[in-house]
């Protein structure tokens, strides 16, 4: 099936344009020119992105905007303590990152998976972890279960269940943290028999990135930065790791991933182009085209390989084939293929924003206007599905 085989799927040529990194002049823009050239150029309604930018304000008390159309930076702006060169914590933008890593080792280790995203992962190969079985239904689990959180696991806190795109409810039920980042995941109780029904479910993609890991025997994090970070050439990046005097073992495939903010928008301009990067194909076409469009192993809830989709138009304001992935306290990574646009909206709380996460510098010239900041809307979430609309718009 779908997960067995790549098949060709159409690229961009390698005359395309691909920006150097920051370090070397980074993203052709546009930002200084006057609006007239902005929109004969990048096809932009800079007016139109200051709403975009007003809202984002509006719903966090950090973040910013930053928009490439046509390959040009068209848009970018920050409040708070966001930056270009920040690492907050973008949450559960970070299950993107996973899925895409596991697309590229689907690829390079084929003859260790041929089933592809068609394997039951709860075997002693790939989840040795896992035995023995605390649920016996957690032997028909897929990968691309996993990937698409419709393996059964139950909704976090606060959260909901569909099946065929009926609502279930479903009583909050804590994740055992005692039992370490692995485990906890790998025991989460099912609430439902796997296919039978999605939630989002954050230890779903993390099993996935423990399958990752004993696949291409290396951790998440080395994996991303030797197939992604180091062709991209990523300025300074990590996960989030460190929780005070906690130290995780691994990279959280369900998220915390830290990028400055022009390489998430590499990230969203690399998906843009079938996973081509210059003249190198780092992630199979086939599986970036799964990402964007409506998974089989998914007829739920709009939601692919970690990415939300919008070819049934739930975001009215929006091209149909617009794909991204949100992260808590309103981070969203946007890819829009028929505008040619991607763009990156940051968010977060001042802790996001704690170098201590990651052990990174962050900038010291962030405004200190936001820290006794309060929301005029109080669902930061808001913003992500909204500002899809209105960068939209702008775009002409």
């Amino acid at each position: 099936m779908v997960g067995v085989l790549f098949a060709c799927f159409p690229v961009c040529g390698a005359g395309d344009y691909f920006p150097p990194p920051d370090s070397e002049g980074g993203w052709r823009s546009l930002i200084n020119q006057n609006a007239d050239k902005l929109r004969k150029v990048g096809g932009m309604d800079r007016a139109k992105l200051d709403e975009a930018f007003q809202l984002a304000q509006e719903t966090t008390q950090n973040g910013g905007l930053i928009v490439v159309r046509h390959g040009y930076l068209v848009y970018e702006k920050y409040f708070g303590r966001a930056a270009r060169d920040s690492n907050p914590d973008m949450a559960s933008c970070g299950k993107a990152f996973t899925s895409i890593a596991c697309g590229i080792m689907l690829k390079e280790k084929r003859d260790l998976i041929p089933q592809g995203l068609d394997t039951k992962v709860f075997t002693k190969r790939y989840l040795p972890e896992a035995f023995p079985l605390d649920d016996p239904a957690k032997a028909d689990i897929t990968l691309g279960q996993l990937l698409a959180m419709t393996a059964g696991f139950h909704g976090e806190a606060n959260k909901q269940g569909y099946t065929n795109g009926k609502e279930v409810k479903l009583d909050p039920v804590p994740q055992d943290r005692s039992l370490g980042l692995d485990m906890s995941a790998v025991r989460y109780p099912l609430w439902c028999k796997p296919g039978e029904g999605w939630s989002y479910s954050s230890p779903s993609p993390h099993i996935a990135s423990i399958v990752l890991r004993h696949l291409v025997g290396m951790d998440l994090k080395d994996y991303i930065e030797e197939k992604l970070g180091k062709p991209m050439q990523w300025g300074a990046w990590n996960y989030c790791l460190y929780r005070g005097n906690v130290t995780l073992p691994h990279a959280n495939g369900a998220g915390s991933i830290a990028l400055h903010a022009t390489d998430a928008l590499r990230f969203a301009y690399l998906l843009l182009h079938h996973g081509l990067w210059g003249s190198r194909q780092l992630v199979p076409a086939e599986y970036v085209a799964m990402c964007s469009r409506p998974s089989p192993y998914n007829p739920h809830y709009p939601f692919s390989l970690e990415f939300e989709v919008n070819q049934d138009g739930h975001v009215a304001g929006a091209p149909r084939d617009s794909y991204w992935k949100s992260g808590a306290g309103g981070f969203g990574i946007y890819i829009v293929p028929s505008l040619d646009l991607v763009f990156y909206k940051l968010g977060g709380n001042d802790a996001a924003y704690n170098p201590a996460l990651t052990r990174l510098s962050q900038p010291e010239s962030y405004s200190h206007s936001r820290e006794n900041w309060k929301p005029t809307r109080h669902i930061p979430e808001v913003g992500v599905p909204a500002v899809l609309e209105m960068v939209s718009a702008a775009a002409k």
